[in-house]
């Protein structure tokens, strides 16, 4: 009984672990899918978690929640300014943006609060137990006992996938980070495709980001997302560019990362350092799989990366 308790919670805190990574993740997806590699997404995670900690703490969650995508998404749109309209190189635009919005994020923090040796905390959203799903052994717990967010990632995902691959505008989206020339001839406007989708991905970014502080931790820390905006783009590649193989990904992730969570409870004689590592262990084999497998790399857009000038 003890060991299925145990299995049942890590699975339940894979779940919500992997909640950030798979709302940034579909945003990347976005702008990577228009050409646009976006290594700002932790700038953006970091924004987002502190604008909607604020939010919350002073006004209330569904303000914090707003006020986290409207920080990410301001991140997002300096981003596409940069990269899209100045066509400057996207990669050192994303570092640049990732230590703008860490600094931001640690600086309205300690503005509204000073250097605290305490943090604040809320009371953030509270589970939903969906009606006889969450009475399910095993799966009801695991994945019907949480809170809206938890929920919204879940059907993003669906959503976002009928939209890149059933709609005029998907194929627009796809176009544009195949081969913008052509898509230009054809009467799509690539700079407004990029501008949206590099846009959305701050957006999405943003609500990464205040997931973790308004919906998961319920306290803002300085550098909480802990590199997962650079988990994120490793997510993408190994998700090949898909809502649906990204929310595996995502989900793969998660459970790691729980699981080393899980590991600092027992005395496993593991310096605590080591476990912390295990996150950035497999993304860096991940990627090691990725270069070794082409065959990952069919997905990626011909585009990516590319400043596209008419």
């Amino acid at each position: 009984m003890a060991e299925e308790t145990i299995i049942i919670g890590l699975l339940a805190s894979a779940v919500k672990l992997a909640v950030p990574l798979l709302l940034a993740a579909i945003g990347e997806i976005f702008s990577e899918r228009a050409g646009v590699l976006n290594l700002g997404m932790e700038g953006m995670m970091l924004a987002g978690a502190s604008a909607a900690f604020l939010g919350a703490y002073f006004i209330n969650l569904v303000a914090g929640l707003a006020l986290g995508m409207l920080a990410g998404g301001i991140v997002g749109l300096i981003m596409a300014y940069m990269s899209v309209v100045l066509r400057r190189n996207q990669i050192v635009c994303g570092v640049v943006l990732t230590i703008f919005g860490t600094g931001l994020s640690s600086y309205l923090f300690r503005l509204s609060f000073g250097a605290a040796s305490t943090y604040p905390t809320i009371s953030g959203f509270q589970a939903i137990n969906i009606p006889v799903l969450s009475q399910i052994p095993v799966i009801g717990e695991v994945l019907f006992q949480s809170n809206i967010l938890v929920y919204l990632a879940f059907i993003l995902v669906p959503i976002a996938g009928v939209i890149l691959y059933r709609t005029t505008q998907g194929l627009r989206v796809r176009a544009v980070g195949e081969n913008p020339r052509a898509a230009d001839t054809l009467g799509v406007n690539v700079r407004t495709i990029r501008i949206i989708c590099v846009v959305f991905a701050g957006i999405m970014g943003g609500l990464g980001g205040a997931y973790l502080s308004i919906g998961h931790l319920n306290i803002f820390r300085e550098g909480m997302t802990a590199g997962r905006g650079y988990i994120v783009l490793a997510l993408v590649i190994f998700g090949s560019w898909s809502p649906y193989r990204a929310l595996g990904g995502a989900l793969i992730f998660g459970g790691i990362d729980a699981l080393q969570l899980r590991l600092k409870i027992f005395d496993t004689g593991i310096p605590y350092q080591f476990l912390q590592m295990l996150p950035y262990i497999a993304t860096i084999l991940i990627l090691v799989l990725v270069a070794f497998r082409k065959s990952y790399a069919r997905g990626a857009p011909a585009a990516l990366g590319t400043a596209y000038e008419r």
